[in-house]
């Protein structure tokens, strides 16, 4: 991996989770000097430690709405990466007033406690529903990013860069579709689609490391990144599992559930009009624009007529054999393949 972080101390919020250990062990691989990780899960971390057993790794028990834990495992860190969050979107409905505890007030104590500790860059991690949210999950990351860049315009001159990288579906991750379809082909059971025509952005989890990477290596404060990503419907992905698992299941459709949407939208028209095309990333640099709102009553702001939202509807689309070649490569597809083959 190529690694802007080489013999520097990275602290990770969340570092048990599926991104969080996914960082961990890409991080350990390399040379930082040491890890920092905050979770509240013990299990989680004694497994991680015990998984590891590497002395470079440093565990904080602690969470996110607590600001004294934040800064305890703030000490010493030269980069932060903020993954830790409650992100499913079902839970978040039902207990919206969690979903702002973790996500808006841990995230402001994350940015605060970096800050204070002159941390020289801050990556939190946010996702497609803060565009447009129509659930409580996605208001509360779309207030983290806003939390985030309000620190970015109010303390230009800060120590801590602070940015935001926001992606889509993390195929594999943690209580994401995949896994649930394979443990569905396992137990001989149906598998259940909630829309057929649903479309969801596909990223890796180390491509979603490298979207961090890549902040840490090219933000300004207050930058929004965005990887370039393929896209199918939940149908094709449901097909996809099951053939690259040799397997010729029955399918039940569900109906959509709390707060989904038809399609992810990772940026807005608003932001589409402000980006930069950096390859296989998307930058949005941040509104610097002070209150003095008079300055703009005349002139306003020019706009190009023809960009629209960037959405899993409109973006490159995989058919049935892309979906499956797309997916072959994850290690639970192919640890899944090894344990049907026996």
């Amino acid at each position: 991996m190529n690694n802007p972080v080489s013999g520097t101390v990275v602290a990770i919020t969340g570092g048990t989770g599926s991104f969080g250990s996914t960082m961990v062990r890409q991080l350990l691989d390399s040379d930082v000097a040491a890890v920092h990780v905050l979770s509240r899960d013990e299990a989680k971390q004694d497994q991680l430690r015990t998984e590891l057993a590497d002395r470079r790794l440093k565990l904080f028990l602690g969470d996110v709405r607590d600001y004294e834990s934040v800064t305890e495992s703030m000490v010493g860190v030269d980069f932060v990466f903020h993954a830790a969050a409650l992100k499913q979107v079902p839970s978040c409905e039902f207990f919206p007033e969690q979903a702002v505890r973790t996500n808006v007030d841990g995230s402001r104590n994350v940015i605060r406690a970096a800050a204070a500790a002159g941390v020289r860059s801050l990556v939190c991690l946010s996702t497609d529903k803060a565009v447009y949210p129509v659930n409580a999950m996605g208001m509360s990351k779309a207030l983290m990013e806003k939390t985030a860049q309000a620190w970015a315009r109010n303390h230009p001159d800060g120590p801590t860069t602070v940015s935001i990288t926001r992606y889509g579906n993390v195929m594999a991750s943690r209580g994401s579709v995949i896994p649930l379809f394979i443990s569905q082909l396992r137990k001989g059971l149906p598998l259940t689609i909630t829309d057929p025509d649903m479309t969801r952005f596909l990223m890796s989890l180390d491509e979603s490391v490298e979207l961090v990477l890549h902040a840490f290596t090219n933000a300004q404060p207050g930058d929004l990144f965005v990887r370039k990503a393929p896209a199918c419907t939940i149908e094709v992905l449901a097909r996809a599992v099951a053939k690259v698992l040799g397997q010729n299941p029955e399918f039940k459709v569900l109906g959509t559930r709390h707060g989904e949407k038809q399609h992810e939208t990772l940026l807005s028209r608003e932001e589409m009009v402000h980006a930069r095309d950096q390859g296989d990333y998307f930058r949005v640099p941040l509104d610097a624009r002070s209150l003095e709102y008079e300055l703009y009553f005349e002139e306003g702001e020019q706009r190009p007529a023809q960009i629209g939202d960037y959405t899993s509807a409109n973006t490159t689309q995989l058919d049935l054999d892309g979906a499956c070649e797309l997916i072959s490569g994850l290690p639970v597809i192919q640890a899944a393949q090894r344990e049907l083959a026996r």
